[in-house]
């Protein structure tokens, strides 16, 4: 746990989709073996305190409805109070492992700002385009590197929309006039799990008119050294260029 608290760093850097699926395997095993324990335990007070018509024990604590049982530290109060004390260092300790990692998926793992990929990502109605650093634009197909960080500005030229990747874990508005950033990776491992090139189902998940349902795309992730000699080969445009500095300087300003 303690190392998924600390991702950083090259062969350390995790997926989004990896951190969110940790989160919901940690809190659906820690869920059902608390809930397991809860019900076991109340069938076994059920049983045991059942009533078989005989008469109660001398020195039996009954409840009294509503009297809190915290008298003289008898056996109610310190069930009461050992309940309390582990739910609680349950419920903080899961807070703190929770918030760890959902601070690592808002701002991304720590770069040195050489190696990372910034495009810039555009909806209208109804499709996406996608601005590389030297200006070539693609259309509804973003390809990008394995094994390295990709920064994403996103906005629209007309109404609004929502750009997801379900797979990834990636959702940002996509507003006019506004810049949204979000960011994702995805590892060398499954792109070979996915026989050397993975592809990733891009949607828009805001409604945004009659096309919104064929407003779909692809995020195509290929091998790094195969993207670089594909974005060598993609040609260069001013105008796309200016899109790409545009609104990346907005974001970092």
């Amino acid at each position: 746990m303690i190392d998924s608290l600390i991702l950083q760093g090259g062969a350390d850097w995790r997926a989004q989709a990896e951190v969110f699926d940790e989160i919901f395997f940690v809190f659906l095993a820690l869920g059902t073996l608390v809930g397991i324990i809860v019900v076991a335990y109340t069938l076994w007070n059920v049983y045991k305190y059942r009533d078989d018509g005989s008469e109660p024990k001398e020195d039996f604590d009954a409840p009294v409805v509503g009297e809190l049982p915290t008298g003289q530290g008898g056996p109610k109060a310190k069930k009461l109070f050992l309940s309390f004390g582990l739910s609680a260092i349950v419920v903080i300790s899961l807070v703190v492992y929770a918030y760890g990692l959902l601070l690592y998926v808002e701002e991304g793992p720590d770069a040195d700002g050489e190696g990372d990929i910034e495009i810039v990502v555009e909806g209208y109605q109804y499709a996406w385009d996608y601005y590389y650093e030297n200006g070539h634009m693609e259309t509804n197909e973003l390809i990008v590197p394995a094994d390295q960080r990709i920064d994403i500005a996103v906005t629209s030229r007309d109404v609004w929309h929502n750009f997801g990747a379900s797979e990834l874990r990636i959702k940002s508005d996509a507003i006019p006039g506004e810049t949204a950033t979000n960011w994702f990776s995805v590892s060398s491992e499954e792109v070979e799990a996915q026989g050397g090139e993975a592809n990733f189902l891009v949607e828009c998940f805001e409604l945004c008119g009659s096309g919104h349902s064929i407003m779909k795309g692809e995020i195509t992730v290929i091998p790094e050294d195969e993207w670089e000699e594909w974005y060598e080969d993609t040609e260069p445009d001013e105008e796309g260029q200016e899109t790409w500095e545009h609104h990346f300087a907005e974001e970092g300003s």
